[in-house]
């Protein structure tokens, strides 16, 4: 249909015509004048454009959290574009945010509009070109550790206090900003290329001139744009027109709500009937749109053409919409855009990840300010012994300096270095295959974990849908039992067609009425669903109209058949029916036929659809037997709230508890027969409600509900969701490990096997949970704490987020969130630690999450192994790191303390960097190869992992610990040169440098637990590197004295005295105390 008309270039002469008066043709000129001053920045999301990405901005959200605007917000959010104001002057008080009101939308007549709306650019970019270095700078110097070193650093360009190079200061301090700005300035680039790419994609817009080109970004509020199959919807739109013949078409979410399920949409009735979509711009309509909401399953607007008479009305739902983000599956479609930019349905639920911090940055920091209150107080110290004479304040800051390497900046660096090789590690693990690292800046938070929240359908579940069994009240039907209900199904309609209504003769009373009540359950589940049957041509061109032909080429064999419906439950249903006999062949807006087990075709209307809500838990149809006109109307739905709705029984309730016992998710069926009266009764009360604007859901539910008086009950089914590979398993040893797990789905008979004979698992419904989070908040996490296993049904994204966000305030430990749908990424994202599942629902949790796993067992190796390595391999780095600078300040202070308190640095130049690099880098940075168990004794044994929730590996215990190890061999190293090298102390400091190189990697060796061929080769090339800097250094070292036999074995000794006992202890230690990992080593 579209190929009929012009091709028309984007006319860069934005001029419109339009036939109002001139007033109102000034109004909208000033409108568009101001529209291009309002280009303000928009941070869209990217995950339906470019799925494999790591810069992912996730949905939906949990909630619209408040920003704290300080100094931080205007680097990264504020201030993106100079022109980003809402009157280009840059003037604040005329920014406030528009208020969100309805509108009016005139088909392929944005220039009508009664406001300007937001452009529908894509600005994923934290930074401009202004706020670029300053928004890196704070980023970095946010951290006491980088903002101390930067004083430092600048305090070298006064003379009075310069005690060494300047390189030795701005080398170390360049070398991490440079390295921090190249990756911010790389990624920066990515967004903007990516940006510009969606930005500059091109649409077929259909104007009166024609059809034009009109690139992503220029797209209006009231353009009419054709999406061709498989692309992306640029924006919200109302589902106008479609090439299919059905009037339908499917699309895509699983971008937008994390389901890969395809979504039925119908079109506009008045605009499909239209003979050709060139007409759309001739006729006079217009949508009402409700103002911008951030529920993407609800929609309320009404269609009106008034061109005609009478005027035509249509109540638009969500059924007719086409939001940004989804993909056209099925035909070429037409629809008018509503919203744009910041106002479409998945803007307004991207939530903008925060940067989350790992529990051990947060404590090596608060070292860190433990250590610069050591230099503050040893300083005052040195100038106190000295005396406040003279300008002591001089001698305080040079003594400050001096002490500056008490706090190392090499600390960061190798901190970072460290967590990229522990995401190498993870991502190369076989055991794991296919995990993927997407936050490298956490990988020791895995060894911290206390509460794991986990999403169960999908995540724990295989989300593969197999119906197991139907229950009639007195009669029971599993999987082995099918072929019972095969022969009633095949009894019942060899009868019907052979004339008899009252199935077989001879048959006695009571058999012919489980024949018939089979029959009818049966036939109720095989027509009160959303499914539709898709059949695949054997040829022609995606997105190309259907033709009579390309129709007549359909497969329509079983083999080529596929269920396409927006729930697994709705298919596993209709499959079950098919293998009874009853199959679904084909179903369209108004009919559905299903095939007999004779290969008779039955033809039913459809009159109404109730599709499934989460606030109903139900869905309902209404259809006519075309071959009897029987109406009648089915509903299925939780037994919740069916049990309210069916006629009175004492059944069901017990048999839906059994269900549930086993595992299964169970659905009620029930019907009533309708006479043609009191259909024609409700459709014209139902119609009434449809077209109201205001509380239209309201009034549509209480029409539905009279309905729903005084149902038939016809059965019970049961679908089981099976539990993934080694699940069990692995929630054992997570229970073992001290992690308290809470579940989100129904309740489960695997949790049995968890729970402690004293204790009990919390189960909780989302009503309930919202009442606890509302009024009882305290008192409900005091409850799950006390939990071993915490299981709430049926909660939404907000509350999973908010629960998160609770046990982490409440409780103080932390928290890992997995899941695998869209719903789960407010909850992944609030977490301490998130994993996403890439599986059925989408990658959409995969992409948010800070890790990515392809099945729920491997996170017990995540944690168990590389959890525990990652945080004791960094504990261990960060204590070596800190104690390399301790050692050489104790140094400093007993050289400074002999020579009458002199503010002279005993080391300079190259020594002092070459000390935290080539000397000493490679030996203390392969302490990332360490490891203190086998991943294989790990795994066997997660009692270990209670130890690491405790953080005993670096604690304010063992920092002082490392303190007195470094203040005792700092002490023996220069008191050492003074008893042995009395007459020779002009070579101090080769007499000491070299013991303390040796010290230090002796200190490595008795650090490592487990060696690597790595660890070994690292220790020799800086032992060869520091031999060869002996004899090339000459400014520093005297050959002649260096090669002595004298100076060899008197520096061997002082190295032995300052390590030896350490060696002592480590061993007496290990033998009458050793930690609970080397038990299970021996």
């Amino acid at each position: 249909m579209a190929d009929t008309i012009p091709l028309y270039p984007v006319r860069t002469n934005r001029s419109r015509k339009w036939s109002g008066s001139p007033q109102e043709d000034d109004r909208f000129s000033v409108a568009e004048d101001e529209a291009r001053l309002d280009e303000m920045p928009l941070m869209m999301s990217e995950e339906g454009f470019e799925a494999d990405d790591f810069d992912y901005h996730a949905l939906p959200k949990a909630k619209v959290l408040e920003q704290r605007r300080g100094l931080a917000w205007f680097l990264t959010n504020g201030c993106k574009s100079p022109s980003s104001s809402c009157c280009g002057c840059g003037c604040w008080p005329c920014c406030r945010r528009r208020e969100l009101r309805p509108r009016t939308v005139w088909l392929g007549h944005p220039e009508k509009s009664e406001e300007k709306y937001p452009r529908n650019a894509i600005k994923n970019q934290k930074y401009n070109i202004v706020t670029f270095i300053p928004g890196v700078l704070f980023q970095q110097f946010k951290f006491f550790l980088n903002l101390y070193f930067l004083i430092v650093s600048c305090s070298q360009f006064i003379q009075e206090l310069k005690i060494g190079y300047l390189y030795t200061y701005w080398s170390p301090l360049g070398f991490v900003l440079a390295t921090t700005m190249c990756r911010e300035a790389l990624d920066e680039f990515r967004r903007f290329k990516r940006d510009k790419e969606m930005n500059s994609q091109l649409y077929s817009k259909l104007t009166t001139q024609g059809i034009v080109n009109v690139k992503s970004s220029d797209i209006q509020v009231g353009d009419l744009v054709i999406v061709e199959k498989n692309q992306r919807v640029p924006a919200d739109m109302v589902f106008l027109r479609t090439s299919e013949k059905t009037g339908s078409c499917f699309i895509r979410t699983d971008q937008l709500d994390g389901e890969t399920d395809w979504k039925l949409r119908l079109a506009v009735t008045c605009t499909q009937r239209l003979p050709t979509v060139a007409e759309l711009v001739s006729i006079r309509a217009n949508v009402y749109a409700e103002k911008p909401q951030m529920d993407i399953h609800s929609f309320v607007g009404t269609f009106t053409r008034d061109d005609v008479n009478p005027t035509i009305s249509e109540s638009l739902s969500i059924e007719n919409t086409l939001w940004a983000s989804t993909v056209v599956a099925s035909g070429m479609v037409v629809g008018v855009v509503v919203y744009t930019g910041k106002e479409t349905r998945s803007v307004m639920n991207t939530s903008h990840p925060h940067n989350k911090v790992g529990l051990l940055d947060l404590e090596v920091n608060r070292l860190t300010k433990v250590l610069f209150v050591a230099v503050l107080v040893l300083s005052t110290v040195m100038v106190a012994l000295k005396g406040f004479d003279g300008p002591w304040y001089q001698y305080l800051a040079r003594f400050i300096l001096l002490f500056s390497y008490i706090i190392p900046i090499s600390l960061r660096v190798n901190l970072d270095m460290g967590k990229v090789a522990f995401g190498w590690m993870i991502m190369r693990d076989d055991e794991i295959p296919g995990t993927v690292v997407r936050t490298s800046t956490i990988p020791e938070q895995l060894g911290r974990i206390v509460y794991l929240l986990s999403d169960k359908t999908g995540t724990l579940t295989q989300n593969e849908m197999v119906f197991k069994r139907l229950h009639l009240g007195t009669v029971s039907y599993g999987l082995d039992s099918m072929d019972e209900i095969q022969s009633h199904l095949f009894s019942s309609y060899t009868q019907a067609a052979s004339g008899s209504q009252k199935g077989p003769g001879p048959a006695p009373k009571v058999r012919r009425t489980v024949v018939s009540r089979v029959h009818e359950a049966v036939k109720a589940v095989a027509l009160c669903h959303n499914v539709t049957p898709v059949y695949e041509s054997k040829g022609g061109a995606a997105g190309e109209p259907e033709t009579d032909d390309a129709e007549s080429e359909r497969d329509l064999s079983d083999d080529n058949r596929v269920y396409q419906a927006s729930s697994p439950d709705e298919v596993a249903l209709v499959k079950w029916t098919e293998t009874v006999g009853l199959t679904l062949v084909s179903r369209d807006l108004s009919t559905m036929q299903l095939r007999t087990p004779g290969g008779q075709l039955l033809t039913f209307s459809i009159l109404q659809i109730f599709p499934f809500t989460s606030e109903s838990k139900r869905m309902g149809i209404v259809v006519r037997d075309e071959s009897t006109g029987e109406v009648v109307f089915y509903m299925k739905g939780a037994d919740s709230v069916m049990t309210n709705i069916v006629q009175y029984n004492d059944w069901l309730e017990e048999e839906c508890g059994n269900m549930a016992r086993e595992g299964l998710r169970t659905l009620v069926v029930a019907k009533k027969t309708l006479t043609e009266e009191q259909y024609q009764d409700f459709e014209s009360r139902y119609n009434q409600a449809k077209l109201s604007v205001h509380d239209r859901s309201l009034k549509l539910t209480a029409v539905i509900e009279s309905l729903e008086r005084g149902m038939e009950l016809l059965c019970l089914t049961g679908v089981e969701d099976q539990l993934q590979e080694n699940v069990r398993p692995t929630m054992e040893m997570l229970r073992n490990a001290g992690i308290k797990v809470s579940n989100r789905g129904e309740a489960h008979l695997e949790l049995n096997a968890f729970r402690r004979k004293n204790d009990s698992a919390l189960v909780i419904s989302g009503g309930s949970l919202e009442v606890c989070l509302r009024f009882y908040e305290h008192e409900f996490v005091e409850l799950a704490c006390q939990c071993p296993a915490v299981v709430c049904c049926r909660c939404s994204p907000t509350q999973k987020a908010e629960i998160v966000r609770l046990l982490q305030a409440h409780a103080g430990k932390q928290t890992c969130a997995i899941g695998d749908g869209g719903n789960d990424v407010s909850m992944i994202q609030a977490a301490d630690c998130g994993i996403g599942i890439e599986g059925k629902e989408g990658k959409q949790a995969s992409l948010a999450a800070d890790f990515s796993i392809t099945q729920f067992k491997h996170i017990g190796r995540l944690l168990m192994v590389h959890g525990r390595n990652s945080y004791k391999r960094s504990a261990a780095l960060s204590q070596f790191v800190i104690h390399r600078g301790l050692i050489i300040s104790a140094m400093q202070a007993v050289f400074s303390s002999v020579f009458y308190f002199a503010s002279v640095p005993l080391y300079q130049g190259f020594l002092m960097v070459g000390y935290t690099t080539v000397y000493t880098m490679f030996p203390v940075f392969s302490l990332v190869l360490d490891q203190d168990v086998k991943p294989e004794t790990a795994m066997l044994y997660p009692e270990l992992y209670k130890d690491l929730t405790k953080g005993r590996s670096l604690s304010f215990k063992t920092f002082f610990l490392w303190v007195l190890i470094s203040i005792y061999q700092g002490g023996i190293i220069m008191y050492g040169a003074l008893l042995l090298f009395e007459a020779q102390f002009v070579h101090v400091v080769a007499i000491t440098f070299t013991s303390l190189i040796l010290t230090e990697l002796l200190m490595v060796a008795l650090t490592v637990r487990t060696w690597h061929w790595l660890m070994v080769l690292a220790e020799l090339f800086s032992l060869v590197i520091y031999i060869a800097s002996l004899v090339l250094l000459n400014e520093f070292f005297d050959t002649a004295f260096i090669t002595s036999l004298t100076f060899v074995w008197k520096v061997l000794v002082i190295t032995l005295v300052s390590c030896l006992p350490l060696y002592i202890l480590k061993y007496l230690q290990r033998k009458f105390s050793p930690p609970n990992y080397s038990k299970l080593s021996n």
